[in-house]
């Protein structure tokens, strides 16, 4: 009995990817397609490393939370920072994300191979971490005191919203997607860039992306679970106004 051909050249990469694998000569959508892959790897995968470790400040109490707020705050240029290498990046990185969806040849109905059901997954986990950062950059920067003038405050601030059973669900459904989103798109540049050629290197990859995605997955759990139910009973409702804000960094209230 005859088998039928696998679909099409570059088979394999698709079978694993879900995508098709990046060729040059293809116009300015092969540049495009390179910068939104390099793009979720440095610089927006650096600052969620340094995001969720910032974060985990938490865990040492509502001192260390507000001395890292600090911290990042007494950068040079900050708001230049954050536009060229968080807010621009990522904007870019999710508006032509949805852009390839919208194009996008995922087949889970037809072809339901592993790659497929990933691609898709890598969408939506995409789509739900872009709409949590805007919600979650809202809540910080524009609503209630202002991190920048108090930075003490953003531990109360985070602690407020989670006590709302939803908004923890939220956090928890977002920490999941990011973790998902950052792992498997580590694996996916890996295999666009050559970097993992062939089937075999392309296993070894996954697993270390695996653990990579669990990691990240733990560290948020840890650091909600700081917020939601601190090891210091008096860690509790500190830093929701400006003046206990300024008592949590230690500073003398007049």
């Amino acid at each position: 009995m005859a088998t039928a051909a696998p679909p099409g050249a570059g088979y394999e990469q698709e079978r694993w990817s879900g995508v098709k694998p990046l060729r040059a000569g293809q116009g300015h959508q092969f540049l495009l397609r390179r910068l939104h892959s390099l793009s979720g790897i440095v610089p927006i995968g650096a600052f969620l490393v340094e995001h969720f470790v910032s974060n985990a400040y938490a865990t040492n109490g509502p001192h260390a939370y507000a001395t890292q707020i600090k911290f990042l705050n007494s950068l040079p240029f900050v708001p230049f920072l954050e536009w060229t290498f968080i807010y621009i990046p990522i904007l870019y990185h999710a508006l032509y994300g949805i852009y390839i969806w919208y194009r996008g040849e995922s087949n889970v109905t037809t072809y339901p191979w592993q790659g497929n059901w990933m691609y898709t997954a890598q969408r939506w986990t995409g789509i739900i971490t872009f709409a949590y950062i805007i919600q979650h950059v809202y809540h910080l920067r524009f609503s209630g005191p202002r991190l920048l003038e108090y930075p003490g405050a953003g531990f109360g601030k985070v602690q407020q919203e989670l006590m709302n059973p939803w908004m923890l669900a939220v956090y928890v459904v977002a920490i999941i997607c990011a973790s998902w989103h950052f792992a498997y798109g580590i694996w996916l540049f890996c295999a666009k860039w050559g970097i993992a050629q062939g089937e075999r290197a392309r296993r070894k990859v996954g697993v270390v992306c695996l653990a990579i995605g669990l990691l990240f997955v733990i560290v948020g759990m840890v650091t909600v679970r700081a917020f939601v139910a601190p090891p210091d009973p008096a860690w509790r409702h500190m830093g929701t106004d400006p003046a206990t804000a300024r008592q949590v960094e230690g500073e003398q209230v007049h």
